[in-house]
Formats: C-alpha cells, sequence, structure tokens
C-alpha cells in the first residue's frame, strides 16, 4: 500500500493510502506549526507507510498531538505506535471520551477538550467539536482549523472507491449511495442540526477521512447532506409510527 501526500490549504497536508479490503481510501491530516496535529491516526497495519510519509513533511520527533473523530479501529488503531514513534506527543480528545475510553486506551495520559476548545498550534488554530452521535458514537467529535476554515469532518461524506485527492465535483451523492450499503449513520433528531450548525461555520475546505478534500460550495454540501439525513429520519419515525 502507497500513501500519496498533498497539501490541501497552507500548512494542511492530506495523507491517502486506498486500502483495498475495504474499498475506501483511509486519510489522515497532519495540521503543521509550531506544534504539529495528526488528525486520524488510522489501522496498525498503516502505520509504516503513513509514518513514512508524515516523517517526509515532518521529523515524527516533533509531532506535538494526535486526534481522532471516534473510537474505532481505523482512526485510531495505531495510536500506541504514533505514542511510541513521536514521544514528545499527546493524545488529544473529547472529555467524554478521554474519560470512557481514551484514558485507558492510549499509552500516555490523553488531553481532553471541551467543546469549542481552541488549541493553539503556532499560526494554525483547530477548535474542537463535540457531536455525539454524528455520524456515530457518543463520543464523536471533528475539529476545525479557523485560520484555513478546514473542517476535518471525519466519516461524513463517506464514499467507496479509490478518490481523487482534491476535487470540487458533488460529494453528497456517493455519500448517500454508500450510506445504503451499510448504514453507518445514526439516524437521531440532532444529526441534520449538527450538520446545519457545521455549514454555519463557513468552511472552505472539507477534509474527509474516506474521501477527497472537497474545495466546492462546502456550506452546501452540508446543508443538502442535512436534508438528506432529515428526510430519512422523517420516513423512519412514520414507519415505526405505522408499525
Amino acid at each position: 500500500m502507497d500513501t500519496t501526500t498533498t497539501e490541501i490549504a497552507p500548512d494542511i497536508y492530506r495523507f491517502s493510502t486506498y486500502f483495498d479490503a475495504a474499498n475506501l481510501v483511509m486519510n489522515q491530516y497532519l495540521v503543521d506549526g509550531d506544534e504539529p496535529l495528526l488528525f486520524h491516526l488510522g489501522y496498525r497495519a498503516l502505520f509504516p507507510t503513513v509514518s513514512a510519509a508524515v516523517g517526509r513533511v515532518v521529523p515524527l520527533d516533533r509531532l506535538r498531538w494526535l486526534a481522532f473523530g471516534h473510537v474505532e479501529a481505523d482512526e485510531c488503531g495505531s495510536m500506541a505506535s504514533w505514542l511510541a514513534a513521536a514521544p514528545n506527543a499527546e493524545v488529544a480528545h473529547g472529555a467524554l471520551a478521554c474519560f470512557v475510553q481514551v484514558g485507558d486506551l492510549a499509552d500516555r495520559p490523553p488531553r481532553p477538550l471541551q467543546d469549542g476548545e481552541v488549541m493553539e498550534l503556532g499560526e494554525r488554530r483547530v477548535r474542537q467539536i463535540d457531536t455525539p452521535h454524528v455520524p456515530h458514537g457518543w463520543d464523536a467529535c471533528l475539529m476545525f482549523e479557523e485560520s484555513t476554515s478546514t473542517l476535518l469532518c471525519g466519516d461524513l461524506f463517506t464514499a467507496f472507491g479509490r478518490q481523487a485527492a482534491v476535487t470540487d465535483a458533488d460529494v453528497v451523492g456517493p455519500a448517500l449511495q454508500a450510506e445504503e450499503m451499510g448504514n453507518p449513520t445514526a439516524l437521531t433528531p440532532t444529526l441534520a442540526p449538527t450538520l446545519r450548525a457545521l455549514a454555519d461555520l463557513g468552511p472552505r475546505t472539507l477534509g474527509l477521512m474516506h474521501g477527497p478534500a472537497y474545495t466546492g460550495d462546502c456550506g452546501a454540501a452540508l446543508h443538502d447532506l442535512a436534508a438528506a439525513y432529515g428526510e430519512r429520519f422523517d420516513a423512519e419515525c412514520e414507519r415505526l409510527g405505522r408499525d
């Protein structure tokens, strides 16, 4: 497996590996700065190729923060490997996840983040955004880099197949097709409002974990996704009411 590197915004790098077993691209994002942050750590099997790619951008011992959206193998399976390779790094995650899981899983104590807390990385600033059950998992969260308006949006807009590094083409249609295949998104009353709140941030780039970096109309994409999920939620509520 080969990992490709693309700078998707100033000082923000996408490391992408096509994982044939799942027919998915697996992406990690580095926000470079005085205290570099890596978002999404990946499977243990991907660590050798991804860490080599990251090391060509910044020495691994410069990594200061390791973050991810929620506790799943493809998001944090290699956490111990990154902590071993980056002796100055700490895991940073939502306070709930740190209390429930990450504090036990990480080899060093993590930094618990409150919703809305901003981490100063130098010229870049990342804001913690708690998104419980969006798209799934009560520990779910995302990060927003404020100076470039880049939303690291985890499993939102997941699409199967090989993906371009950067696109302004439709990302909503492929995401809904993937939804039909696996139903990974939790249909809850807060799903659509959370997506609309993310649109209100005014992102200029969406860093997808399983898809391209999107540089089209990000607000419209999030609103369209919210509308589609809102329709599915209403239809499911109606079906359950009939049953």
